[in-house]
């Protein structure tokens, strides 16, 4: 579904983005998307792409930055499916790791060649044995994108501060709703999408004092619908820019970023 709205999105909206990886990927998938076509012009899906390709490009402004000061840094992609926001972001001298399930990786392995300096790694995130295919001697920098909202509490918290312990010197992106935000989320978006056998668990409503867990860690937050770019471009209208401001204050949709220092 992601990797489709963010073709779609590539399509409605290319002045504000762009992902050739989604397009040659979808124009090359044996698989029928005529049910999401016909979504195609629904003004619900449209804002969910938009919600899509935002996310990914406020991660990717992010990593850039990153890599400015680290450039042979790693890049590490945390659930990442079939996103290549590791290739999109490549300065060709840092690394690329995608982790994700094995069932996921397998697929993924199938459809996606890597670059040289790219590895993808078959493991549950809740075990940490990952890890150890992560080099972070010239810095790191973990993303991930639409996962979290899956895990209880404590297991963010938990990955956060294994993390810091592990790697002083980089830094997590992710994203994040409020409370409100993940209801609607579970019982309007993903409904909408047929997706109807997942439960929505980690919210927060305030990133800056709910994910201050350490004195080791560094919390920034932005909005991700308009906290990092204004959306005026030609095709997004007044009414997707109103629906991202209400995402943003009253959803608390946000791009958060936790530096270990």
């Amino acid at each position: 579904m992601p990797l489709y709205g963010r073709k779609m999105c590539s399509e409605k909206f290319p002045e504000l983005y762009t992902d050739i990886f989604a397009k040659n990927l979808c124009d090359s998938l044996d698989y029928d998307f005529s049910e999401l076509e016909r979504k195609n012009n629904s003004f619900l899906y449209e804002v969910g792409s938009l919600e899509a390709a935002m996310r990914q490009l406020d991660i990717m402004w992010e990593i850039k930055e990153y890599l400015k000061t680290y450039p042979k840094a790693t890049v590490v992609n945390l659930g990442c499916g079939l996103d290549e926001t590791g290739k999109a972001c490549d300065n060709g001298s840092c690394k690329i790791v995608n982790v994700d399930f094995p069932d996921v990786i397998e697929v993924r392995n199938q459809l996606i060649s890597n670059y040289e300096r790219e590895k993808n790694v078959a493991c549950d995130l809740k075990d940490y044995s990952w890890m150890n295919e992560v080099d972070g001697s010239n810095g790191v920098i973990f993303f991930a994108a639409g996962v979290f909202h899956y895990f209880k509490r404590n297991e963010v918290k938990d990955l956060v501060l294994e993390l810091s312990k592990r790697y002083v010197g980089g830094c997590l992106i992710f994203d994040s709703v409020g409370k409100l935000g993940l209801k609607l989320m579970m019982s309007k978006t993903l409904k909408n999408m047929g997706i109807s056998d997942v439960e929505g668990l980690f919210y927060t409503n305030n990133p800056m004092q709910e994910l201050n867990w350490s004195d080791k860690i560094k919390i920034t937050s932005k909005g991700y619908m308009l906290g990092y770019y204004d959306m005026k471009s030609p095709n997004i209208r007044f009414s997707h820019r109103l629906l991202a401001k209400i995402g943003d204050d009253m959803m608390k949709m946000a791009i958060n970023k936790i530096e270990f220092v």
